[in-house]
């Protein structure tokens, strides 16, 4: 559950606010929303394989050290063992789970300018800060920690980023 929920967590963050980035700079850009959503998608798109591909080769990594590391003292392989069938699956699933959760948070900042008339840079805005609020729940249950502490920093994070990006002129 924690292994999923850190895939789940950074990768829903990392599409959230990636392609809110975009989205605010590709509204001030045109004010055609068309071309907003296309930049969104692709964004989304490219964030979910660059992160699910991230994953695949950073968990392979990791998994197949520590079969190197446990076949040493029994000196021999353990290619086809229980084990090593687990850590296949550990590896996908995380990948799969990261490139997913980066997908799916993408597409909260996307969805207003498909589903709505106007007003849709400020509700993408508020819809991924309420996004982030419910992360830092999740995070703040899975850390057995104050879910405050988390919804204030998962949420302090957004509007940063949402700062960092209108002052740099990217959402005019």
């Amino acid at each position: 559950m924690y292994e999923r929920g850190r895939y789940v967590i950074l990768g829903s963050v990392d599409g959230l606010l990636a392609v809110l980035g975009v989205v605010i700079g590709a509204s001030g850009a045109t004010v055609d929303d068309q071309f907003v959503v296309q930049a969104g998608l692709g964004g989304a798109v490219a964030l979910a394989l660059t992160n699910g591909v991230g994953s695949y080769l950073a968990e392979s990594a990791i998994e197949h050290g520590k079969l190197a590391m446990l076949s040493k003292p029994l000196l021999r392989s353990l290619k086809g063992t229980h084990l090593e069938v687990a850590a296949r699956q550990k590896i996908w699933f995380d990948s799969i789970t990261h490139g997913g959760a980066s997908f799916l948070g993408s597409l909260v900042p996307i969805s207003p300018f498909i589903l709505m008339e106007t007003h849709k840079l400020e509700t993408s805005i508020v819809l991924s800060v309420l996004t982030l609020a419910a992360l830092g729940v999740y995070s703040g249950r899975l850390a057995r920690q104050s879910m405050l502490v988390h919804i204030v920093r998962m949420v302090g994070l957004g509007i940063s980023i949402v700062i960092v990006v209108t002052l740099l002129g990217l959402g005019e």
